[in-house]
């Protein structure tokens, strides 16, 4: 009985660590989905979010399947990353500085076109 539980549990984490690293998965899975390494040279990306944010999450997962390296603040935690946030119109989560262009929301192509 005790062998039964123990593997619930442990399929249970498996399948928490694999969602939350699902992004870093699928690149490993499709390479040719990654945006091309000028782009990504390029790339000056600042993720304001939060841990709880699903919308968050799939802007991590985006970003990671896409290999564009990215900065995250969590504005719950880090008074000055959240007095950054604020400084640039706040206003929900996540917020994306790409290059200097924001964007309010999980938008991939909104992300993909301030990288050109």
């Amino acid at each position: 009985m005790l062998g039964g539980v123990l593997k619930k549990i442990l399929l249970i984490l498996l399948v928490v660590v694999v969602y939350q690293n699902w992004g870093k998965i699928e690149r490993v899975l499709h390479p040719s989905q990654v945006v091309s390494e000028q782009t990504q040279a390029k790339a000056n990306v600042v993720l304001y979010a939060t841990d709880w944010c699903g919308y968050c999450k799939l802007t991590r997962r985006f970003l990671d399947q896409k290999g564009i390296p990215y900065k995250e603040f969590d504005i719950e935690k880090d008074a000055v990353a959240r007095k950054a946030y604020e400084a640039l119109g706040g206003r929900g989560i996540p917020l994306i500085d790409v290059n200097g262009t924001l964007i309010r929301g999980y938008d991939p192509d909104q992300v993909l076109a301030a990288l050109k």
